[in-house]
């Protein structure tokens, strides 16, 4: 009997048994181990080197090799489980590193435009900042902000056009809107570049009167600490 349960137990767990989307091994999380243990050989030594105003920057990891394929493959070939472990690391990393942690602090993804989000699914960012919650305890407030311009592509445009293309992309979130928190905001998103993005939700929400404690995200291009971006 006992023999048939474990025959039973092993039959079950092959059927529930998926393909990591990073190497394609079989595998029953998000990602195999092999591909965690790589991914978190890039997790950033120094995750508050740019925690700094204007606008403070806590970063987990390093945006190239393997990170920069799960975020791709997150993103661009419908993955949105890797999201969980890269939030869970963010937040772990958070609670330990946390330059500024304030459990009264409340979490804002920073939003797709709703054609991007009809096209993708799903918002990464706020997968990343779900994830990231529940390892931190902070609350999530999914609605604080919201795209109102469908802005295109960052990648390939100078600082200047960055700045450009994102003026008056976002708007304060329904959430928020008839009742603007009274404790700071912290933002989420995958990456962080040049902070294009970043300063275009802070000035949006800094304008309705609401407290930024600063952004967290996945990973940076950035690898310079001295480096203003």
């Amino acid at each position: 009997m006992h023999r048939l349960t474990q025959n039973l137990t092993s039959l079950l767990n092959l059927f529930l048994q998926s393909h990591c989307p990073l190497c394609q091994r079989s595998t029953s999380q998000e990602i195999c181990d092999n591909c965690a243990r790589q991914l978190q050989k890039c997790q950033r030594q120094d995750s508050i080197s740019l925690w700094k105003e204007p606008l403070p920057v806590f970063c987990w990891g390093e945006y190239g090799g393997i990170v920069k394929r799960a975020i791709a493959v997150m993103k661009y070939e419908n993955q949105p489980q890797i999201a969980r472990p890269l939030g869970q690391w963010l937040g772990e990393s958070w609670l330990l590193n946390s330059p500024k942690r304030d459990s009264q602090t409340v979490v804002v993804p920073i939003p797709l435009h709703a054609s991007k989000l009809h096209q993708r699914k799903y918002n990464q960012a706020a997968l990343i900042a779900q994830s990231f919650c529940q390892i931190t305890g902070l609350k999530l407030k999914l609605n604080g902000l919201t795209r109102v311009r469908q802005t295109q592509a960052q990648f390939g445009l100078s600082v200047s056009g960055r700045e450009q293309n994102l003026k008056t992309a976002f708007a304060v979130g329904q959430e928020f809107r008839h009742s603007p928190p009274n404790v700071p905001v912290l933002l989420v998103d995958d990456i962080y570049t040049t902070g294009a993005t970043a300063r275009s939700a802070v000035q949006t929400l800094r304008e309705y009167g609401i407290v930024v404690l600063g952004l967290v995200a996945v990973a940076t291009t950035v690898k310079d600490k001295s480096i203003e971006k």
